[in-house]
């Protein structure tokens, strides 16, 4: 693995830690052994799966070469490295790009809640409003590292 790999898991790793675990209805809290991304997804209310669902396809039509797995306990898309991550949570979708990520895409990214490495988008306009974007950034992420 190089820096700048090192260097973005070094960052979800972070993001991923600075969350609120203390939400016991947060569903990523009740995960208490290792499971594939069909199985995180069937764990989730049923008043957001279909969403998640949604997004994770798109991202899947985003970058079709990445492999699906669960990484720091959320489904990541993977392609000889760690391309982006998305977690469910009480209010809103995570999306774990990474640093690099946010900072290119910053002027779109206004009106969101955006951390180092990680954008929460609001479920209420997830797929209405946000899954193009979405896409666009896992795309952007599977790029070839320069």
């Amino acid at each position: 693995m190089n820096s700048i790999e090192e260097q973005r898991e070094n960052e979800m790793y972070e993001a991923y830690s600075n969350l609120n675990k203390e939400e016991s209805d947060k569903p990523n809290a009740r995960l208490a052994e290792p499971m594939d991304v069909d199985e995180y997804i069937a764990t989730l209310p049923e008043h957001i799966r279909e969403d998640v669902q949604t997004v994770r396809l798109m991202i899947r039509m985003a970058i079709p070469d990445a492999m699906e797995k669960m990484s720091w306990d959320m489904p990541t898309f993977w392609e000889g490295r760690n391309l982006i991550h998305f977690a469910a949570h009480k209010n809103h979708l995570g999306i774990y790009p990474g640093a690099e990520a946010i900072t290119h895409f910053a002027a779109r990214l206004t009106k969101l809640k955006t951390s180092k490495g990680a954008i929460q988008f609001p479920y209420k306009e997830l797929v209405s409003k946000h899954v193009p974007l979405i896409t666009e950034i896992a795309a952007w992420c599977a790029k070839p590292v320069e």
